[in-house]
Order: structure tokens, then C-alpha cells, then sequence
């Protein structure tokens, strides 16, 4: 890529360098971000057959098929190398034409591949396989000398994890697990999810301790804060009966307690109301008179 960079004016392949690093860094966690750089430097350098590559690798990120194999295409004509041919293929997949990279597995490319290109062109002739909902035929197009080897290479798990799934598809689960077990083997970086794969069909569940966590506190700070509201209500009674019936205060009186010898009956003194509020003498007289 540098020698490439070279034929450009020394400004202009800074720049456009600065966007390809941008590209590299984005595409795995901001593949719409990273074809955004892919199209600032496309446009400064449409030439150059890195753009090309690293334009065409940002649209196949982010789903593109069909702009992607075109600059894969002008990479390749560019270049005259075959390294892009399975990703090609896999584009021909991503536009629905499974049957068109299948036909590509077939061509003379494929012999110009490094051993690693010719596992990733078995990889999506398995793909296209499966597409045309031929299961049997993709695990036969599995089964080579590299998933048989006992070598781990950079595509071996990723060999393994497509056999193993294929198999699951098919139904032969037993052989499906035996074969993720494998790719765990072989998947130091965990770049695939056997792991997870395998446990479910041994039926186990994960737990997010982390989660559970979280909940415990919820539940312990949920309950500091019940036993809080508590004490505070209690001491907010207390406080208000305190006040209430304070014996140092001039106006508090005592209640005698039930077993005392006062008798609050000798308290109780029975007012009669008069029928009127005509004087006592005056009434006698009057009744005297009645009577008379």
C-alpha cells in the first residue's frame, strides 16, 4: 500500500492515508463510519487499487454486495492478483446467486489461491451450498485434508465452526457437538461463539453474574432504604409522643394509674338544669299561690 501511496503528491497521500487507517480501525465496531472514510478517500484516489481494496472491504462490511464486488473487481484489474476471488464469491452470495459462486469455486483462480485462500473459497462454496438447501453437499465440501488436520492454523476454527454447523443443520447433533468442542480447541481469541454453541446443546444456561449482581444490591439497598423510612417514622412517633407528654412541662398532667385509691367518681359533681332561669324565691311564690 505504501508503494501504492508513493505515486501520489506527498499531501494528498497523507490524507488519503489518514482515511484508509480510519477505515481499518472502524470496520469491525463502526462499519458505517469506516465506509464513510472509504468514500472520502475513494473520491482523492480512485487509482490506486488500495483504495479500490479498502473501499470495496467497507461496502462488503455494511452490506453492499454489489458495490463492493465492483471494486473488488477494479482491485483485481488493477492488480492482477486472485488473493480477492473468495470474498468476490461471497458477494455473488450476498446478491442472491449462490449458483454464481459456486461457478466460481470452480475456476482456474481458485489454483492461484495460498492455502488460506483455498480454505476461505471452501467456506463459501459450503455457503452456497446451503443456500440452494443442500445440506448433504455443503458438508461434503467441508471435508478436506485441513479440517482432518490436527495443525491449528488462523482459519482452522473458523473450518471446524462451519462443519459444526452444518452439521447441527442437518440433524446430526451428536457429530455437531464433537466438531464445536473441536473449534473451542482451536479458537484461542474466541473469534467464533462454540463455546456458547456447545452449551446449549448440553443444555447448559448461563447466568450473568455481573446481573445478579446488580440485583443483589438492588434488593440489600431496597431494604436499607424500607429499614431507613423505619427507624424514621419510629423516631418521628417517639419524638411527637415526647413532646407530647413531657412531664417537665407546667401543663402536663399525670394519669393516675387504674390500681389507685382515688375514686374519680368523688370528682364528678351532677348539675341539674332548670327548666327556666326564673329565680328560685320567685318561682316558690308563684306556686304557692297556684295552690291557693
Amino acid at each position: 500500500m505504501r508503494q501504492e501511496l508513493l505515486s501520489l503528491p506527498k499531501g494528498l497521500a497523507e490524507e488519503v492515508s489518514r482515511n484508509l487507517v480510519m477505515v481499518a480501525r472502524l470496520i469491525d465496531e463502526d462499519p458505517e463510519q469506516s465506509y464513510a472514510y472509504a468514500r472520502i478517500a475513494l473520491r482523492l484516489a480512485s487509482r490506486v487499487a488500495a483504495v479500490r481494496e479498502a473501499a470495496g472491504f467497507a461496502a462488503y462490511a455494511t452490506q453492499k454486495y454489489s458495490e463492493a464486488l465492483a471494486e473488488f473487481r477494479a482491485a483485481k484489474r488493477m492488480t492482477g492478483s486472485v488473493e480477492l476471488w473468495p470474498v468476490m464469491a461471497d458477494c455473488e452470495r450476498g446478491l442472491g446467486r449462490p449458483e454464481r459462486a459456486l461457478a466460481m469455486a470452480g475456476e482456474p483462480e481458485v489454483q492461484k489461491l495460498d492455502k488460506a485462500g483455498q480454505v476461505e473459497m471452501r467456506l463459501v462454496a459450503a455457503g452456497a451450498r446451503r443456500d440452494m438447501g443442500e445440506l448433504d453437499a455443503a458438508i461434503v465440501t467441508l471435508q478436506s485434508p485441513e479440517l482432518a488436520s490436527h495443525s491449528v492454523q488462523p482459519w482452522t476454527a473458523r473450518l471446524r465452526y462451519a462443519y459444526a454447523d452444518a452439521l447441527l443443520a442437518a440433524g446430526r447433533e451428536d457429530e455437531a457437538r464433537e466438531w464445536f468442542a473441536k473449534t473451542i480447541e482451536a479458537d484461542k481469541d474466541g473469534a467464533t461463539d462454540a463455546s456458547d454453541r456447545l452449551a446449549e446443546l448440553d443444555g447448559v444456561e448461563f447466568v450473568d453474574a455481573a446481573a445478579m449482581d446488580d440485583a443483589d444490591l438492588d434488593d440489600e439497598a431496597d431494604e436499607a432504604d424500607d429499614q431507613d423510612d423505619a427507624e424514621v417514622a419510629a423516631a418521628e412517633r417517639a419524638s411527637d409522643q415526647a413532646e407530647y407528654y413531657d412531664e417537665d412541662d407546667d401543663e402536663y398532667e399525670s394519669v393516675p394509674d387504674s390500681d389507685s385509691d382515688v375514686d374519680v367518681t368523688d370528682e364528678i359533681v351532677v348539675i341539674e338544669d332548670d327548666e327556666d332561669d326564673e329565680p328560685r324565691d320567685e318561682r316558690d311564690e308563684r306556686e304557692d299561690r297556684d295552690k291557693a
